[in-house]
């Protein structure tokens, strides 16, 4: 197996090993808490081809990347995204790479699950925040659950492993994850639950009256399950426990009520080549500029500069006082 090479530091001295790389702004869906109805995305000239984001990440793993997680928008509505996959998934199978990820909606997955596992694939997340057809549509806009659901099986049938990611909304789902939980023992799915994230304006919505501490989820789950403490981690924001009743696991991301920044070991790439130190801040680089002015020098300084101006946290809050987005930016360009 290569050698791999030492991980970048930023200035807090936490290893940089995990690139989240945004592969499209687009998505099929119009979920309430993630963009408005009417979204307006990015002008197709502004996007960064395919190979021009498998070479940014193999300059990352040259410096030190051993995780990249693909996500979007909807990352497997950009045409073509296969090549890409196959051509990363090819650095998991030489030891280039540790794991190559992709989060989804799971609208393509029914179409897409064995193309995937042939790649490289391993694990997916897929986005679930109801197990109610009417409540999911009403959650997404446009999403057919029974499409997702097949999707899932699909997924699982072709080799994945699956992990539900669930946003907790109040007034909206919260009276049904202990019911998601047990659903996912009964699936052989572990699930993370997700607080409410203040990115980009979402139209008419209101995040405060969506946004549903995951202290008391978590305090009402323990009334119906026992939730045993793990060391568990997957290199991402969660903290896990272990569902006595079903075996499975439970993490939650809570970047409101306690924040996971002591242990970031991530960055973000959007489809547009900026790169993000921080999920919350608004300070980048441009990533795409260094790479079209070309040289692997000059964009391994890039990379280095940005990630010495990583800070040490984000500055998420949400109550009435700060009822605005804290960035500007959607999560979709972000990448989730």
């Amino acid at each position: 197996m290569p050698h791999a090479p030492s991980p970048l530091l930023d200035p807090f001295g936490r290893p940089i090993t995990y690139l989240r790389v945004s592969v499209t702004d687009r998505c099929d869906f119009r979920c309430v808490y993630c963009m408005a109805e009417d979204m307006t995305f990015l002008p197709k000239s502004e996007i960064m081809s395919l190979e021009e984001t498998e070479t940014l990440c193999r300059r990352f793993m040259a410096i030190g990347t051993r995780k990249i997680r693909l996500t979007g928008g909807e990352p497997l509505v950009r045409r073509n995204i296969i090549s890409l996959i196959r051509n990363l998934g090819a650095e998991v199978k030489n030891g280039n790479l540790d794991e190559l990820t992709i989060t989804t909606n799971g609208s393509q997955l029914y179409k897409m699950a064995d193309m995937l596992y042939d790649a490289g694939v391993r694990r997916l997340n897929v986005s679930v925040d109801t197990l109610d057809p009417d409540k999911f549509r009403a959650i997404t806009r446009w999403g057919d659950l029974t499409k997702v659901l097949e999707g899932i099986k699909a997924a699982q049938a072709a080799g994945l492993a699956v992990k539900l990611n669930t946003v907790a909304l109040k007034g909206v789902n919260e009276d049904e994850l202990g019911d998601m939980l047990s659903w996912c023992g009964d699936q052989g799915i572990d699930m993370t639950i997700i607080e409410v994230m203040p990115m980009g304006d979402i139209g008419g919505e209101d995040r405060l009256d969506q946004y549903l501490p995951l202290s008391l989820v978590r305090t009402r789950l323990s009334r119906r399950f026992t939730l045993q403490e793990i060391p568990y981690r997957t290199g991402g924001p969660a903290r896990y426990v272990q569902i006595a009743e079903t075996g499975r696991k439970l993490g939650f991301i809570t970047p409101l009520t306690h924040n996971f920044c002591e242990s970031c070991n991530r960055v973000r790439l959007t489809c547009t080549g900026m790169l993000y130190m921080c999920l919350g801040q608004d300070d980048s680089a441009n990533l795409r500029d260094a790479l079209r002015a070309g040289g692997e020098d000059a964009l391994d300084a890039a990379i280095l500069e940005a990630i010495s101006r990583k800070p040490k946290g984000h500055d998420f809050i949400i109550d009435r006082d700060h009822n605005s987005p804290a960035v500007d930016r959607h999560m979709s360009v972000t990448g989730g």
